[in-house]
């Protein structure tokens, strides 16, 4: 442990949680799926702002939680000693200013969701988390990230509104799960959660409100494409979310509860890419699903929790 003393590799991976940052840049792509007009250089820029929005928040959050851990998790990189807590926030505030200047980078837009982005995960890591207002903050967060996506391409936000409706009621229920993962959750939250995915599932096979579909990325052989992708990827969000719920919600103790949190943090990524093929993006779509193999490879390395 003395050569970690700094903070290894391996100890900043266990800080940002590695394998969670492939859940990322698919809320910028399927925001951008949402608006008339192709995913360019600025929404590259804004796929960056987001990855490093999101890893300030990781870091920002041990920095918060390093007492607690100390107490419940002290393997953690900060109570284990092997990053330093004036590290951990020096960098939560480097990660923030070049996460902003990368959305400045991707137009006066972007930087407009993006500011309120930045705000709201330092307000949920600093108080809201411990609040019954913490899970509804998570959920905003990750409705502004898809947010930037559409900004960044047309600067408009308003046709992206129903894809960040359903990416925020996911984060919604895999947040609300995660606050008792430690000591352990109740039937109740993992049945909601449950409940909550199926509820999802539906809302995916309802058209998106934004751009003709197949307009933006292919032609009318796209059509014929995007229905059975999008019934694919559902299937896959639906069978990732689902079963760790079901586990939970029959035995709700600390192991089961950190698995449904697990899981639904890997479904973020198929849900994104179905948001993509529902908006009639299949390309982005199977970039977005190409991330989940990437993401359950690291996984098995480092906790996504």
């Amino acid at each position: 442990m003395r050569g970690e003393r700094g903070g290894g590799v391996s100890a900043w991976a266990e800080l940002l949680r590695l394998p969670a940052l492939f859940t990322v840049p698919g809320d910028v792509l399927a925001g951008a799926a949402t608006v008339p007009g192709r995913p360019g250089p600025r929404t590259l820029w804004a796929i960056a702002s987001s990855i490093c929005l999101y890893e300030a928040g990781m870091a920002l959050n041990d920095w918060a939680d390093r007492a607690e851990d100390a107490a419940e998790r002290p393997h953690r990189p900060l109570p284990s000693g092997r990053i330093h807590p004036t590290a951990a926030l020096t960098a939560a505030c480097a990660l923030t200013a070049t996460g902003l200047a990368l959305a400045a980078r991707a137009g006066r837009p972007a930087l407009t969701v993006a500011a309120p982005l930045a705000a709201t995960v330092w307000a949920y890591d600093l108080g809201l988390k411990r609040t019954p207002a913490g899970p509804a903050a998570m959920a905003t967060a990750r409705a502004l990230d898809l947010l930037l996506g559409a900004a960044t391409v047309s600067g408009r936000v308003r046709p992206a509104l129903s894809s960040a409706a359903l990416l925020g009621t996911h984060t919604l229920a895999v947040t609300t799960v995660s606050r008792h993962e430690t000591q352990g959750g109740s039937p109740l939250t993992a049945l909601t959660a449950l409940a909550t995915t199926g509820a999802l599932v539906r809302g995916l096979g309802r058209r998106s409100s934004g751009a003709p579909l197949g307009a933006r990325q292919l032609s009318a052989h796209g059509h014929e494409l995007a229905h059975p992708l999008r019934a694919a990827l559902t299937a896959a969000y639906a069978a990732t979310a689902a079963r760790p719920y079901l586990h939970a919600a029959l035995n709700p103790s600390p192991p089961l509860t950190q698995k449904a949190v697990g899981g639904g943090i890997r479904a973020t990524i198929p849900l994104q890419a179905a948001l993509s093929a529902r908006a009639g993006a299949p390309v982005s779509a199977l970039i977005t699903a190409a991330l989940a193999p990437l993401a359950a490879r690291f996984a098995k390395k480092v906790s996504v929790t």
